[in-house]
Order: C-alpha cells, then structure tokens, then sequence
C-alpha cells in the first residue's frame, strides 16, 4: 500500500462534511461558499503558521479581506445563517487567528452597531465598517472582570453636557493594537447601567497596549486598554445601549460564531491527521492502516459531525427568529469541548511532529485553548444550561 495510491483530494469524505449538511444550502450559497474556500486556500493558508509564529498580523491581507466582501453575511447580504456560520467555520479551518480578527471585526464590533445603533448611528458608521475602512473591536471583558462582567463592570461612564467621560480598562480586547474604533461598554454613574460607547482609538486618553508571550492565536493583536478621562460626544453613545441585557443581545449571536470555530478547528485537525496518517509509514505501512490510528480519526470525525450537526439545527432556529440563549450556551459549551478533544487526538496522530508548528497540528492544537475559553468559558456555558433546565441557578 503506497501513498501514491491514494488520493485524499478525491475521496468521498474529502471535506470532512460526512452528512452532506452543505447540501442543505441554496445553489447560490453552495457558490458562494466555494469561492470563499478558495480564497482562504491561496489567501490565508500559505501565510497562517509563519504569520503565528512570528505573531504578527498579516495587514496586507485586509484588502483583500475587503474584496472578498465577508461582512455582515445575513444581515446586510440575505445569506442564511447556516450560511454564515459553515463560512466561519471555513475560516476557521484555514486559519483560527484571522477567523478571530473577523469574529470581532463582523460579529461583535459589527454586531454590535447593527443591534445597538440608530438608524442614523448606522447610515454614519457602517459603510466604512462592511467595507473595512474602519476597523474595529469590542471591548467588554476586564483586567478583573470576565464571566461575571455582566453584574461587575469597573469601566465607567459619566455624563458632562454633550459628552460623555470614560474611565476604566479593558482587557483581551482583540484588534485594538491597529483598530480605528472599539465599541467600550462602561457602567453608567447616574443609574449605574452598563452602557455602550464607539470610541475612535485616536482619542486623547486611549491606549492600547498588545499582551505578549500568548500560547495561542499569535497571530491575533490583543490588547490592553487604558481610558484616562477620554471624552466621547454623545452621538457616539450607541442609542439602544441602555443596560447589559442589551449587550447579551450580541452576545449571544457570536456565541454561535464561536461554536462554529469549534467546528472548524476540527475540521483542520481531521484534514491534518487523516493526510498525516496516510502518508507517514511506519513498520513499513502508513498509520492509517493500524487499527487504532484509524479509530481516533473515526473519533475526530465522530466529534466533528455531531458539532456540526447541532449548529446546522441552531443556526436554523436563529434564522426563524426562535434560537434561545440557553441553546447557544449548550452549543458553545459542547462543540469546544468535543473539539479539544479532537485535537488532542490529532496531536497524538502526529507524535513527536505533533509538538511543532511546521506540521500546522500544534496551531491548531494550541488555539483550540483561547476558543474553548472565550465568549463565556465551558463552565459558565453549562451553568447557563443548568439553569435552563432546573429553574435553579447555580452561578452566584
């Protein structure tokens, strides 16, 4: 059995979509779909692993980021969101780094503006943010607030005439080395309400600085942010930004984003491992013919399609307007569970090649860790769940 008799690029199963859920997609979208494949396959990939490791942001891809025209797929284009979320999960596979810089850029710095803003805010903000002139961030979680920033926002607001004053800090805010705009939600002093605020990066008082020595998603620009009395006017106070029930408006639409990242890390693992295995020989045969070896892809794979098949079902209660907020923190919860499992799997598949990033399994392996945590890690996730199906919270 040589490698040469085989040919993964043909296979039946190629693309890992083992129960044909793209079929479910319209004609349009299926060509739609493939034409965004085949940008990140000359676009992203061949960049991905030098740009990780080196931990810097590929800024010449933006452009072309630009062209390919990915922003705001349901809302501003007509696309299903069984569509939007196989293409995050597509991008994902190619790279989870700049699939993170577009999660915050599209799903919660565009998100936010399209659920938040006025009328007005929007026909003054968004051309410039579908068509990434402006680039932006979100910046919610704190250097001592993350799940419980809901009841414990530090960041704070005050009232001064027609602008507002901001005061606080912010931390793994993504993209805030170089964004142009970051939407800061901060407590508001008067009646103690988290509130929503654009802040243009520019403004006197504004830092950001980026967080070193990260394991995982190298690539993606975090940041620290500081707000020493930045003064925003207040048409940049985002109209329907009263309270935090209406930032989980966001929230819980990129939470899908995430568990749709889970899908597409495993979609990466599956491709590494199976091309691994059937083309490393050992004793004289490839390792896809053990027994075992075949029996963890089987389990990757196993993982991968039940996780696709719970976003197909949510991401089609999202499009009829019905998805609650508890279903997506049972998804995010279980898809980044299954896929941290499915890479540690894939990791063993390579063995000591595993470890190093030039057979791409370490990235993937590595980043796994930053989307099992954040958008509300797997403990808060289920906790959310629990409360769903009890009547009894268990968070504090």
């Amino acid at each position: 059995m040589s490698k040469a008799a085989i040919d993964l690029e043909n296979l039946p199963y190629a693309d890992g979509d083992f129960y044909g859920f793209e079929q479910l997609l319209t004609g349009k979208e299926q060509d739609r779909l493939a034409e965004i494949r085949t940008f990140l396959s000359r676009e992203v990939k061949p960049i991905a692993v030098d740009c990780w490791n080196r931990g810097e942001f590929p800024m010449a891809l933006i452009p072309k980021l630009a062209e390919i025209d990915l922003v705001s797929p349901v809302r501003r284009q007509g696309y299903s969101n069984v569509f939007a979320g196989l293409v995050h999960a597509e991008a994902t596979r190619a790279d989870a780094s700049i699939a993170t810089f577009m999660g915050v850029h599209d799903g919660l710095f565009t998100g936010s503006i399209e659920a938040l803003a006025s009328q007005e805010q929007q026909d003054a903000w968004l051309p410039d943010i579908y068509s990434l002139k402006k680039i932006g961030a979100f910046g919610l979680t704190e250097p001592l607030g993350g799940s419980d920033v809901a009841g414990g926002t530090r960041t704070t607001a005050r009232r001064d005439g027609d602008n507002w004053i901001l005061n606080g800090a912010k931390r793994w805010i993504g993209n805030a080395t170089f964004s142009d705009w970051v939407v800061i939600f901060a407590r508001d002093l008067d009646d103690n309400q988290v509130k929503g605020f654009l802040v243009d990066t520019s403004l006197p008082g504004f830092k950001a600085s980026k967080i070193e020595n990260k394991i995982s998603l190298r690539t993606v620009q975090n940041a620290d942010i500081t707000l020493e009395n930045v003064v925003v006017p207040d048409f940049f106070k985002l109209a329907n930004a009263n309270s935090f029930r209406d930032t989980n408006k966001v929230l819980k639409v990129t939470r899908l984003s995430v568990a749709w990242q889970a899908v597409g890390q495993q979609l990466a693992a599956f491709d590494v491992a199976r091309r691994y295995a059937v083309e490393r020989m050992q004793f004289g045969r490839p390792l896809a013919s053990f027994q075992l070896v075949q029996q963890q892809l089987v389990q990757i794979l196993g993982n991968t399609v039940s996780s696709m098949g719970m976003m197909v079902r949510l991401a089609q209660l999202e499009d009829a307007g019905v998805a609650k907020d508890e279903q997506s923190a049972l998804a995010k919860a279980f898809t980044t569970a299954r896929m941290r499992e499915s890479v540690a799997l894939g990791r063993g598949i390579l063995g000591g090649n595993g470890i190093v990033t030039d057979y791409e399994m370490a990235k993937i392996f590595a980043d796994a860790e930053a989307i099992y945590s954040y958008e509300g890690t797997h403990e808060i996730n289920t906790l959310v769940t629990g409360r769903a199906i009890t009547g009894i919270s268990a968070i504090v």
